[in-house]
């Protein structure tokens, strides 16, 4: 049965005219994985025999984006296409990037040198798949396999077996035994690779359906190679973590929820994960023991406590953990639907929570006499207090009244 690819029109102009000047040209890589698989692909690239000045040549206007080894990019409408020449890939001396490219005519040769067989296949409209590999039954049969030798691939480049448990975490495939086995002999090359590309694999490990395949790189001997604080993670306890939503700091804080929040930091940082990632998903650490409290004043005091935003992740976390039957949330299922139904009631009514939401501002207790300092910082603070207790205070002029009282 023919295979046919829907391709953005942009796509099919750019192969087309490379294909009138005489060249051969094919979508390539991701994007005809992606297609076969009834996903939406993120970019579509084109790899070609003509070489990197021809192509700038045959398009005009391009950007030089990785001109060393064959790329340019073509824009079109707003998106970015990249063309690279078709290339054999040179001795990897790092453990992550050739030392050298050199251009070939052949397409077998391109496809090749690339990681598994489901990202080695092309496409054109005019001579429809190219699959040298086997990538298409192995896609059907949902199998992560390398190309060739499968201890070569990963010698090459050792991001690659981070690359093969995240993508078997994000199509729910397996990975091909003789794959699997390589992936163990070669983790060491592991610590030739960068914090910042390590994290961000794992992180679209988390953040797809099923982030539970963590326990693959720790299986699989990787996690002792990324670095000795990561290793030391109880693995074996780890919550799945799917019915969380997909957020950075949500799912790295469900899959951190052992470590003390400093711990968890302290393994972010090595990761060199955001700042902001960083300070939520420890927020979230920090109180994920804690109890929330189960009467309305309890929970207006802990959400008066984080912004509005983080107690409602909290809510998300204590409930996914809950639902897992996983030891150390101090409350049940049920206890964390009432306070969820305490929680929404609370701001339905508008129930001051912060010293921003009181009636009255220094500013107020200025004019009515208070003098700037300290003090006036105290007596708001005292102030917040009475409405988190009485939230039917929460009047200017009582305010007021108050501030003069305690002042």
């Amino acid at each position: 049965m023919e295979i046919r690819i829907e391709m953005p029109v942009q796509a099919e102009e750019i192969i087309e005219k490379l294909n009138r000047r005489g060249f051969e040209a094919y979508a390539v890589g991701g994007c005809v994985r992606d297609s076969l698989l009834g996903r939406t692909p993120e970019d579509w690239d084109i790899t070609t025999s003509a070489m990197p000045w021809q192509v700038k040549e045959i398009f005009g206007r391009t950007i030089d984006t990785g001109i060393r080894h064959g790329t340019v990019t073509i824009l079109r409408d707003g998106a970015g296409y990249e063309v690279t020449t078709y290339r054999i890939d040179g001795e990897y001396v790092d453990g992550r990037h050739p030392s050298s490219v050199a251009f070939t005519s052949n397409l077998t040769e391109d496809l090749r040198r690339r990681d598994f067989t489901m990202n080695a296949m092309a496409y054109s409209p005019k001579e429809g798949l190219v699959d040298v590999f086997g990538g298409l039954e192995d896609l059907r049969a949902g199998i992560i396999r390398c190309v060739g030798s499968a201890s070569e691939r990963f010698t090459e480049d050792a991001l690659r077996i981070l690359r093969a448990i995240r993508f078997a975490a994000q199509l729910d495939f397996v990975i091909e035994e003789t794959t699997r086995q390589a992936i163990s002999q070669v983790a060491p090359n592991l610590v030739h690779v960068s914090r910042e590309r390590i994290q961000m694999e794992l992180t679209k490990l988390l953040l797809s359906d099923h982030p539970e395949r963590m326990v693959e790189v720790f299986e699989s001997g990787a996690a002792e190679y990324l670095f000795p604080a990561f290793a030391r993670i109880p693995w074996k306890r780890m919550a799945p973590g799917a019915g969380l939503p997909a957020r950075k700091h949500l799912r790295w804080a469900m899959f951190l929820k052992d470590l003390q929040p400093e711990e968890a930091a302290a393994v972010l940082r090595e990761l060199k994960m955001d700042r902001d990632t960083i300070v939520r998903a420890s927020r979230l650490l920090t109180w994920l023991r804690r109890p929330a409290g189960l009467e309305e004043e309890e929970i207006r005091r802990t959400m008066s406590q984080m912004p509005d935003e983080a107690f409602d992740d909290l809510l998300l976390l204590k409930e996914a953990l809950a639902a897992d039957k996983q030891e150390g949330i101090p409350e049940t299922e049920a206890q964390l639907a009432r306070i969820r139904l305490e929680a929404e009631a609370i701001r339905r009514r508008g129930d001051c929570l912060r010293i921003a939401d009181l009636a009255v501002t220094g500013k107020d207790l200025m004019e009515a006499g208070m003098k700037p300092g300290p003090q006036l910082g105290e007596t708001l603070n005292r102030l917040l207090e009475l409405v988190l207790h009485q939230p039917e205070r929460n009047v200017k002029k009582e305010l007021l009244e108050e501030a003069a009282r305690i002042s």
